[in-house]
């Protein structure tokens, strides 16, 4: 009956405790220090998992089943049950669930962490409407954190996302919603603790933070997804452990090389240009002349031109006569490329009649391809849930870009905007309507480019045995950190941008992707400003991606030589960075083995210290304490306690090149103000 279930307790062992009531069913796993959730009706179908993948466990190519145990430490924890109530005891927490709607309510010393909401929590039989629901209690005062490339203050409490991806050029790093990346986890703290909730879905949907009231129920929170399935995890423990185990949960972030680290180069204006080929080896000459050292060069998708459309995998041989020439030609000079690949072909394609006759694409119930608009025509997206489409796929990746030379992929424009319940994905065999797995595309079109990179590092008969491959994707899910890193998207020119710019970094170290960056200076909007320009650039040599990318209106490209009266500044901006890259792939390592961010609040360490602070860890030892406000030539932080104090980098890197006695330097606590104009080196301080 409908607001109305009486649940009852089928089995208990093992760990895994089964509900059953009508054709509903609740199980519950336990591992350590975390909890699953599923709830399915009979005969359901759960699509696979292409984000939980425990530890070193392996991904399939057609993903995990999602309610697999494997790579988990499972615990069997001890229970007590009567006709009404369960009580499950863990070592963080006791959970209680009412039977009567199962109302669950999780407890830790402290007192209550969350419980399900009054009368009804889930959407058992479309009481509250279409789709999978969940409504937890919340506290006035409680802080949320998470959610991947979300815009606006560091706490999301108070406010109300989508979960969905978009191309959203140009957004507003305040306010603009949804971005690129689908991440439904959250942290929440409260007053009794913290905990973790991942749901584990790829359909569209949204998260309520505090935006909604109903007169008939307590304060709660809400999660509200198309998919009809529920499936999701509960992480107990403080932030910075909860943080860990949802990495793990996910798996680590891929190593990334050391040239990645470097600064890299890009713009739309060189492969736009009808001298491609000219443009693209300037930019080695310039950077020789200034004494710029790139690790790389993002290849826009100029290259791939016909007219004026983009068509992927085609080599414009116009702009680019010898592919091959031009990578040795970097290869040579020690930089490498990372082309540009988009998943829609446009209708006018010259391989669209072949794919489409094959039924790679998405499609309609009577096999036609599904259109869409796409780059300036319409086009249709390759179905990576059929194996035919995503060995094509591999075999175009390999043959026109790494056996070519470019071995690194930018998967791009891959967000895959569908929305007709009409349209269909191959799903190994078993069709879906694609709107309900929208961001898993990214994550296999991603997965298929790196099996191709993968194939030719395995050809190579050089002496780098020890190389890793590079792969970058805009678009995906929770787990492309095993695969790939990222970026926060086609981000403004503006200084309130920037500065919400770092909030959105922060957001995706707290939501377990931990090597991305931004595009330095804006991609969208006027040419930055010099002071802009420089500030950016004193920031962004604290995180992980190092690119100046950009599409200005004018014409000019962000590149480190965009002010000429600025160049010897930059310069001095540049070699920093490359003096911090032995710190910072270290600190790759750390994370590697640890699960811990790269960079991240300093709360995350401290936890009384203000979540909204600008000041960052950039890795272990180092605070960062940038500048994103116009006009202001100092910068004011207040330094958590250290025992030894913190050494102003610039004094430790004076010390270091004069044999290292940091002794002679002032070592500072509390809050300091240290001068600070464009001319001069960020602030930053390492740990005594």
């Amino acid at each position: 009956m409908k607001f109305k279930h009486a649940f009852k307790l089928i089995s208990a062992r093992d760990g895994n405790f089964t509900f059953k009531e009508g054709d509903n069913n609740i199980r519950l796993d336990f591992f350590n220090h975390i909890m699953r959730v599923a709830i399915y009706k009979d005969q359901a179908n759960l699509f696979p998992t292409f984000s939980v993948c425990p530890g070193d466990c392996k991904m399939p190519q057609e993903g995990r089943d999602k309610l697999s145990t494997e790579g988990f430490e499972k615990i069997n924890p001890p229970y007590q049950t009567n006709q009404d109530k369960i009580e499950i005891q863990l070592p963080d927490a006791k959970i209680e669930i009412e039977l009567f709607n199962f109302r669950m309510k999780v407890s830790n010393k402290e007192g209550v962490l969350y419980q399900d909401r009054d009368y009804i929590a889930y959407n058992f039989d479309h009481e509250l409407g279409s789709g999978s629901m969940h409504f937890i209690s919340r506290e006035s005062d409680e802080k949320i954190f998470g959610l991947g490339d979300k815009t606006g203050n560091v706490n999301k409490a108070g406010r109300c996302f989508k979960i969905s991806t978009s191309d959203s050029m140009g957004f507003d790093a305040r306010y603009s919603d949804p971005l690129y990346k689908q991440i439904p986890f959250y942290m929440c703290k409260n007053s009794a603790g913290s905990y973790g909730i991942y749901y584990d879905t790829y359909s569209n949907g949204t998260m309520d933070f505090g935006v909604e009231h109903n007169n008939y129920y307590i304060p709660f929170k809400s999660a509200r997804f198309e998919e009809e399935s529920l499936v999701f995890y509960v992480i107990f423990g403080e932030i910075p452990q909860i943080l860990q185990r949802f990495e793990y949960m996910c798996g680590r972030n891929m190593m990334p090389p050391k040239w990645s680290l470097q600064y890299c180069g890009s713009t739309m204006n060189y492969t736009d240009a009808p001298d491609a080929d000219k443009q693209l080896r300037n930019f080695i000459d310039l950077c020789n002349k200034y004494g710029f050292k790139p690790g790389g060069f993002y290849l826009s998708s100029g290259y791939t031109q016909i007219g004026d459309k983009r068509c992927v995998f085609h080599w414009n041989k116009d702009k680019i006569p010898d592919p091959e020439n031009l990578a040795a030609f970097y290869k040579e000079k020690g930089v490498e490329f990372i082309p540009n690949v988009k998943p829609a072909f446009l209708t006018d394609h010259p391989l669209y009649q072949e794919i489409a006759s094959k039924g790679w694409f998405l499609h309609y119930k009577d096999g036609s391809p599904a259109i869409f608009p796409f780059w300036s025509g319409y086009g249709s997206y390759l179905d990576f849930t059929n194996k035919e489409a995503y060995a094509f796929w591999t075999e175009c990746v390999k043959k026109q870009l790494v056996d070519k030379g470019y071995k690194n992929i930018w998967n791009d424009n891959n967000e895959y905007d569908v929305c007709d319940d009409e349209v269909l994905a191959d799903n190994w065999g078993h069709p879906i309507p694609a709107k309900l797995i929208r961001p898993a595309f990214s994550y296999m079109m991603t997965q298929a480019s790196l099996d191709a990179q993968l194939q030719g590092l395995s050809e190579e008969n050089d002496d780098k045995k020890d190389k890793l491959p590079f792969s970058v994707t805009r678009s995906g899910v929770a787990g492309l950190q095993r695969i790939a890193m990222t970026w926060t998207g086609d981000n403004n020119t503006s200084w309130d941008d920037f500065r919400y710019n770092h909030k959105m970094a922060m957001t995706m170290s707290l939501s377990g992707i931990y090597n991305f960056g931004q595009d330095i200076g804006g991609f969208a909007g006027p040419r930055p400003s010099e002071e802009l320009f420089l500030r950016w650039i004193q920031y962004g040599i604290f995180t992980p991606r190092f690119v100046l990318h950009s599409w200005n209106p004018d014409g000019t490209s962000n590149m480190p030589w965009l002010y000429d009266n600025r160049i010897p500044t930059v310069k001095r901006l540049f070699d920093l960075r490359e003096k911090l890259i032995p710190y910072l792939y270290e600190q790759f390592k750390r994370s590697y083995e640890t699960y811990e961010p790269v960079i991240y609040p300093i709360f995350l360490k401290y936890p009384d210290y203000d979540v909204e602070s600008d000041a960052f860890f950039f890795g272990d030892d180092i605070i960062a304490c940038p500048i994103f406000d116009e006009g202001a030539t100092s910068v004011k932080v207040q330094l958590p306690e250290n025992e030894g104090g913190w050494i102003l980098g610039s004094d430790y890197f004076k010390a270091a090149e004069n044999g290292g006695d940091i002794t002679l330097y002032k070592r500072y606590n509390g809050e300091v103000e240290i001068p600070c104009t464009i001319e001069d080196l960020p602030v930053f301080f390492w740990r005594g």
